[in-house]
């Protein structure tokens, strides 16, 4: 079955105009772009359509450049004649192409150029075909080079806690990112948009994480009264903190309030869920489900299912349930689990015999009853370990329709810390024959458009990558819907990887190709905003951009509640009440992150007192490195010109400036902390008065840093993890900073809770 696929418009006469261009081999793709009239035109096999979603990234660069005689070629690397047509044209030959990865060559046919884009699958022609388009866009079809590619990670993929539903919550619901974008989740808009920006950004896969999503997205034909009617929304006051366990979501005051934001039945809501899927497909990016256990949020109690880890009916339940989302979904990838969250009580070896029953045999179930279907099942190894899932699931990992994958969180929740994380490193000694899938969270940046590919490249060359089988990238205090921030927003508000299109852009392209080098970025940058002084524009958003890893590698709460770095605040503990903003005092108590090579300030004092040589990189240094990168990104800013009508980029050239500006705070609160502690250690007034001018000089800093975020982004932010951020009320904890500062030496600091 064959169908043609206009790529680009035109006028009525223009469209009268088309012409296809035969074939020269089996298996392949013709793009042509005719300068008259300005529109290009696809004949391709339907299994092909990722490549025919290239091809029209193609036609559109070709047409945009103006290139009347411009022949590209898609191919299959099993073609027959392919290897002739290349020899005659006298192009490179293609050797061995692995799956997702691609060839490109040139050469000339009766005088003419021609360029062919040649993969082993529908993937990596897409992967080719968006490569070639990009080179075309940015460099005209003289920049056009032999390459060939392959992924460095095989599964590329985003982390998203979904709010399906007040009754069927994420980690994630109880903060304000959720709250706004329950109705986001159910707009098939949303996700064709997030799908194709997240094929161009080289990503193949979305992990929806949820406590308990089946009774928002499949009927299970035992537990027919479970199935979820319409979409629902609480409007209760919410308190600002819940546990962090996500226990405590289906409370009456949150249940008991309630509104519908849209009426679906369940057949409305599995022919909405398999639309995506099936469109994801066609951009090859799958879709899996993951999950914490045990909750039965939805369930309200019906059939006897609890929480209950001895519970047959819920045992049960949770094994149909699990089949029965491959049954109903074709295109569904895979389903992965966490046990933990709600299992405290239980042993190790109870945690695996209940996953194992549910989801071990659901999936076994499933792979049974869909023979040939290949089913992906994704173990965390989070409150779990890999010796004992791998002897529990040893049915599963010996299947030949079954791929098992652990799942592991490799910088704990801040990827914006350190280019190694020693973490992983007694999991992977625990490890047999399955490979791992990193989860890499970013509980770091929500407002700030960041953006430093080389910090990125870096982290992701260290990732061992003979355990590895993939990452996924995202957020547990963050869901990437549609922006809500924003005081000057677009109609409809953009998507969040619209807004951060760069930050998500780095990662993705880098986990396929590491080798992607700054040249490339700042082309990158030089089409999305054409009026800029990219080079500048690159330096800038670099520059700015790694203060964050500096700071939080120096300032390092391991977990998402400890550590907000936008807006300066944590927990010391998750079950405590209150945000703490981080003063003067924290500064000084909490420790470096364990690879970053930074000295604590306690370290340092100890080391200036009693004459012993410093290891590391010194806070002195550090907080002179964060003030370099705002300099720098403040000068750099300065050449990248007027963005004149462009609104993204004054955003970005205004987020940029916030970052530095951040920055300069933070090197003076670094300052100021390791003066107070010298001056505590040392009972010398002249630290304590350099202290004191620091500590004063960051207030101002923050100042003007809380006037940019006051000034564009909505105030205050309602966080699930570290609760409410409010620039108005963080600035007076700021000035606080100062005041500590002029108590007498003689008066010990302020207590804290243990660091982490």
């Amino acid at each position: 079955m064959r169908f043609g696929l206009t790529l680009a418009g035109g006028t009525e006469e223009k469209q009268s105009m088309k012409r296809a261009i035969p074939c020269l081999s089996g298996a392949v793709i013709i793009i042509t772009s005719i300068l008259s009239l300005a529109c290009a035109e696809v004949t391709v096999d339907t299994d092909l359509a990722p490549a025919a979603f290239a091809a029209r990234d193609v036609a559109q660069a070709l047409t945009l450049i103006r290139e009347p005689d411009a022949r590209v070629i898609f191919a299959l690397s099993s073609a027959e004649s392919l290897a002739q047509e290349l020899r005659e044209a006298g192009a490179k030959p293609v050797g061995p192409v692995e799956s997702e990865g691609f060839s490109i060559r040139s050469g000339s046919v009766d005088g003419r150029s021609v360029h062919w884009v040649i993969a082993a699958d529908a993937a990596g022609l897409m992967y080719g075909g968006l490569e070639l388009a990009e080179v075309i866009r940015t460099s005209g079809l003289d920049g056009v080079r032999d390459d060939d590619q392959k992924p460095l990670m095989q599964m590329r993929g985003v982390k998203f806690n979904i709010p399906l539903d007040v009754r069927t919550p994420s980690y994630t619901d109880m903060s304000d990112s959720a709250q706004q974008n329950i109705a986001t989740v159910w707009d098939f808009d949303f996700w064709k948009e997030m799908i194709d920006r997240l094929a161009r950004a080289r990503y193949n896969f979305v992990s929806l994480w949820s406590l308990h999503p089946f009774p928002s997205m499949v009927r299970v034909p035992s537990y027919p009264e479970i199935a979820l009617e319409d979409v629902q929304r609480s409007t209760t006051h919410f308190k600002e903190n819940y546990p962090l366990t996500g226990v405590g979501l289906d409370a009456p005051e949150i249940l008991d309030h309630v509104e519908t934001i849209r009426r679906m039945t369940m057949d409305e809501k599995i022919a909405f869920w398999r639309k995506v899927m099936r469109y994801g497909k066609e951009r090859n990016v799958g879709f899996y489900i993951v999950t914490w256990n045990i909750f039965v949020n939805g369930t309200e109690g019906k059939y006897g299912i609890t929480d209950g880890i001895d519970n047959p009916v819920t045992a049960d339940y949770f094994r149909q349930s699990v089949k029965q989302m491959f049954v109903t979904y074709p295109d569904l990838k895979g389903i992965g689990l966490t046990t933990g969250e709600n299992m405290a009580e239980a042993s190790p070896e109870q945690k695996e015999d209940w996953a194992f029953a549910t989801y071990g045999r659901g999936v076994l179930e499933a792979a049974a009853a869909l023979p040939g279907r290949k089913i992906t099942l994704i173990h965390r190894q989070h409150q779990a370990g890999a010796d004992a899932i791998a002897r529990r699931f040893a049915p599963l990992i010996a299947s030949p329709d079954i791929e098992f994958v652990y799942s592991f969180k490799y910088a704990q929740a801040h990827v914006m810390s350190s280019v190694t994380q020693p973490f992983h490193e007694s999991f992977v000694r625990e490890l047999r024959a399955a490979k791992t899938l990193w989860t890499l969270r970013n509980d770091d940046v929500y407002h700030l458009r960041w953006g430093a590919p080389d910090f990125v490249r870096e982290f992701i060359r260290n990732i061992p990558a003979p355990v590895s089988k993939g990452m996924y990238y995202g957020s547990d205090q963050w869901v990437w819907g549609r922006e809500f921030l924003s005081l000057e927003p677009d109609s409809p508000r953009q998507l969040e990887l619209a807004k951060h299109w760069y930050h998500w852009l780095i990662w993705g392209r880098l986990g396929f190709n590491p080798d992607l080098g700054d040249d490339r970025f700042v082309a990158i940058l030089k089409s999305h905003f054409p009026m800029a002084n990219a080079p500048a524009l690159f330096e800038a958003w670099q520059e700015a951009s790694m203060i964050f890893p500096d700071v939080t590698g120096f300032h390092w709460g391991a977990l998402d509640f400890q550590w907000y770095i936008e807006a300066c605040v944590g927990r010391a503990r998750p079950e405590t009440d209150n945000q703490q903003f981080h003063d003067v005092d924290r500064f000084i108590t909490l420790p470096p992150h364990p690879t970053s090579g930074d000295q604590s300030i306690p370290d340092y004092v100890r080391s200036v007192v009693e004459g012993i040589p410093a290891k590391g990189t010194t806070p002195v240094a550090l907080a002179r490195r964060i003030e370099g990168h705002a300099d720098r990104a403040s000068a750099a800013l300065e050449r990248v010109g007027s963005p004149g009508s462009d609104r993204e980029l004054a955003r970005t050239v205004r987020d940029i400036r916030a970052m530095a500006m951040l920055g300069r705070y933070y090197a003076a609160k670094i300052q100021g902390a390791t003066e107070l502690a010298l001056a505590r250690a040392t009972h010398d007034a002249a630290h304590r008065s350099a202290a004191i001018d620091a500590l004063t000089r960051a207030a101002g800093f923050w100042r003007r840093y809380a006037r940019l975020m006051r000034a564009h982004y909505r105030n205050p932010l309602w966080l699930n993890r570290v609760g409410i951020v409010d620039w108005d009320v963080l600035t007076q904890a700021v000035d606080r900073d100062i005041t500590i500062a002029r108590q007498r030496l003689s008066e010990a600091a302020r207590p804290h809770a243990p660091s982490p």
